[in-house]
């Protein structure tokens, strides 16, 4: 029996793995919000029981995302479809495990200064690598350099447009705090639960935008269409 397993084909499985792991749960986190705005259908218990789920279930994207940035890099570096430079290689899984540890960190300590503090770092670290990753595709296409072919070019671009789309979730998100808050000590009336409908509704157009793009880009990383 020929068992040959290279540490390309190890990162490729583990690319995919968060792939997998990133849109799942995303589709989970989907579906619990879902449910969440069904206030006929369940008590307000209930669906403040449904919001920590959706919460937690909701850490598993948002690892996967962090460490997809060094993996991105590494399967790129390993595949010799470009040789990263040894400081951006390792600088990226340095990144990446400090992200990380920021998602977890606040995810222990929400409802703190010290939480606050980490997601505001988190914020322009996304900023940061997105605009990375709209240069490097945008470069690439443009020059063929230092990515090529275009289907890795486009890939890496629509990664960037991937940060900007999760950015604005969570951006446009950010008004559920206070209006759940509403919800909680003034009860469940027309008056608490619309304006918290409408800011649902607003960032669903941005998860929809995720989930197209992190499709088209699974696609174009397997298909390989443009050369």
């Amino acid at each position: 029996m020929d068992l040959s397993i290279t540490p390309y084909a190890v990162l490729v499985y583990v690319h995919l793995l968060l792939f997998v792991l990133w849109l799942g749960a995303d589709v989970g986190v989907f579906l619990l919000g879902q449910h969440f705005r069904k206030r006929t259908e369940y008590s307000l218990d209930q669906r403040v029981a449904l919001l920590k789920l959706l919460v937690l279930v909701d850490m598993t994207p948002r690892s996967a995302w962090a460490l997809m940035v060094p993996l991105s890099l590494s399967v790129v570096d390993a595949g010799n479809w470009w040789d990263v430079p040894p400081l951006l290689l390792w600088g990226a899984w340095a990144v990446g495990l400090f992200w990380l540890w920021l998602v977890w960190d606040s995810h222990w300590h929400d409802q703190t200064p010290r939480a606050v503090r980490n997601r505001r770092v988190e914020g322009w670290l996304r900023w940061v690598i997105g605009a990375f990753y709209l240069w490097l595709g945008g470069q690439s296409l443009l020059l063929d350099a230092p990515l090529q072919p275009d289907w890795l070019g486009w890939k890496a671009l629509l990664f960037g447009a991937i940060f900007v789309a999760a950015i604005m979730i969570d951006v446009t998100f950010k008004p559920v705090g206070k209006q759940l808050t509403a919800v909680l000590e003034e009860g469940s009336s027309d008056a608490t639960e619309i304006p918290l409908l409408r800011t649902m509704n607003k960032t669903r157009v941005w998860v929809w935008a995720v989930y197209l793009l992190l499709l088209v880009t699974a696609f174009l990383g397997n298909v390989k269409p443009l050369h």
